[in-house]
């Protein structure tokens, strides 16, 4: 990788608009003053940057669950899946990738399956980080069945600031590990819930990354890891 490409990122074609308002509001803001202009370039490299879309390797062994966002662990818990997916009634380990202004939003398919269903329901703003946003906040909820039967749920979770939650795909759409299937705008959260008897690699704290961090092993009878920071 070049120093350019270090830097310079693929921008998703929802930021596209986004990135022109910013830019033409600079340009009436360097009409007005030099600086209110200059801080309009940066909130424009800001909002680019936001909408970047990086390549990812993702791992392809069956049976590894990888992160759907870019984010920090912020939750793991057992809870019951979005009524609305008619999955199972039985609590489910959740892990939840809360992510902030600054990770890139583009969110990544779990793992390889077809989508069983979809479902939409609007709510609240809290903060994302917080555990009753699973609950109350807008929300858009997907079951990927896995050739074995299995099933996953992916939740996007709007937050405090996010106002919009983009989905790519459809009901009966087939998906690979690490495939692009949605976005959120400006900070937001992602659930995942695993299936029964399926622990998490991963701890709280811990930095993920969308397509690349292995979140959990449907093959391994490890026991959920702890983590230590420091």
């Amino acid at each position: 990788m070049t120093m350019l490409g270090t830097f310079l990122k693929p921008m998703h074609r929802e930021g596209i608009r986004f990135v022109a308002i910013f830019a033409a509001l600079t340009v009436l803001l360097f009409l007005v003053s030099d600086i209110l202009g200059w801080i309009g370039v940066l909130l424009t490299v800001w909002c680019y940057y936001f909408f970047r879309d990086p390549k990812r390797t993702t791992p392809t062994r069956d049976g590894l669950i990888v992160s759907p966002a870019d984010g920090v662990v912020s939750l793991i818990e057992a809870a019951v899946p979005p009524p609305e997916l008619g999955m199972s009634s039985d609590a489910l380990t959740r892990v939840s990738v809360f992510m902030n202004v600054f990770n890139c939003h583009v969110n990544r398919a779990p793992v390889g399956g077809e989508v069983k269903s979809i479902a939409y329901r609007p709510g609240k703003f809290f903060n994302a980080s917080l555990d009753k946003a699973s609950a109350d906040n807008e929300r858009n909820s997907l079951c990927i069945e896995m050739a074995d039967g299995r099933q996953i749920a992916v939740v996007q979770i709007a937050g405090l600031v996010a106002r919009r939650i983009v989905c790519f795909v459809d009901e009966k759409t087939p998906l690979q590990t690490g495939e692009r299937f949605g976005l959120i705008r400006f900070g937001s959260r992602l659930d995942v819930y695993l299936p029964a008897g399926v622990h998490p690699m991963v701890s709280i704290g811990q930095t993920m990354v969308a397509g690349e961090t292995v979140l959990a092993d449907l093959t391994s009878d490890e026991a959920t890891r702890d983590g230590r920071t420091g």
